[in-house]
């Protein structure tokens, strides 16, 4: 089984983030030097992919930009010696396409896929939702493509969520166990209510799909004209018409930049696996409840260490 396609849905307003989202996507926050974006790429390249789909909305201009050459800049980077700042990025362009599509509606997750579906053949491809940011051993998506061609089926990755979180996240319900990691799925229950729960195993942002998964939306599309398309309610149409679905607890930290305490998280965590940053950001948090921390003591406040 060949995956070499991802579809990355970036098309979202960010209002969690508003203002700054009014002009800068949500997909560039910073986490450290690189935006979000970069994270999430580089984990696809990672995991062989070769082809990104990136599916945006208008003023997501500089997503294009991030991911295109500059020659001026690099002109300029060359004449004073700090052309290495620039190669994480131009080796990223190097080793992969870029194809942008534009979403005029917000009508949801599947139909951000929807319009992507003329880049995808008879094949299974990759789904990154740039909201959860992956970091560990192995790339988060790789472990759900190798699980995909074990089973010759849609895989998608889970993680176990506190109960009082479940109301948050589309919950699955297990049709069968097949190891303490995999299981198959039977149906997915978007944002159910604690009770109602079938399991405690939330859907998060990485899958691996099969191209039936746009036969499913049309069918939706029929009779939802104009209301938003919902991906859980797809992959149940899906396996409504025998397609098997599996879930696989995704290894690794996941953080999820959906909202600004998240996002905060997600520096401080990236932070500490940076070892340009991680002694400061380490000495910092050591400092934080002491009284001579910086709270306190304004010398520390105006210390420039990097």
């Amino acid at each position: 089984m060949d995956i070499s396609k991802v579809i990355i849905p970036a098309a979202g307003i960010g209002s969690r983030f508003l203002p700054y989202t009014k002009t800068i996507p949500k997909e560039m926050l910073p986490l450290g030097s690189k935006p979000a974006i970069h994270y999430i790429v580089d984990e696809g390249i990672n995991s062989n992919i070769k082809n990104f789909f990136i599916v945006t909305s208008r003023s997501k201009y500089s997503i294009e930009d991030y991911f295109d050459t500059s020659p001026e800049l690099a002109t300029f980077l060359k004449d004073i010696s700090k052309e290495s700042l620039l190669s994480d990025i131009e080796k990223m362009i190097r080793a992969a396409d870029f194809t942008y599509v534009r979403q005029a509606e917000m009508l949801g997750l599947g139909h951000a896929l929807w319009l992507a579906r003329h880049s995808i053949q008879k094949e299974y491809f990759g789904v990154m939702l740039p909201d959860d940011i992956i970091t560990g051993k192995n790339a988060g998506l790789d472990q759900i493509i190798r699980v995909a061609r074990q089973e010759k089926a849609s895989v998608i990755a889970i993680q176990e969520v506190p109960s009082e979180c479940i109301p948050l996240y589309p919950i699955i319900d297990i049709k069968k166990q097949i190891t303490p990691n995999l299981f198959q799925v039977s149906s997915i229950c978007e944002k159910p209510h604690q009770k109602d729960a079938p399991s405690n195993l939330a859907v998060v942002g990485r899958f691996v799909l099969s191209h039936k998964i746009f036969a499913s939306l049309e069918q939706m599309m029929t009779y939802s004209v104009g209301e938003e398309l919902l991906l859980s309610d797809a992959i149940n149409t899906m396996m409504q018409n025998n397609e098997k679905v599996f879930a696989y607890k995704i290894q690794g930290t996941r953080y999820d930049i959906s909202t600004p305490i998240g996002w905060i998280k997600a520096i401080i965590g990236t932070s500490f696996q940076n070892p340009q940053y991680a002694p400061h950001i380490k000495r910092f948090l050591e400092d934080l409840g002491t009284a001579d921390s910086f709270m306190f003591n304004q010398v520390k406040n105006i210390e420039h260490t990097l």
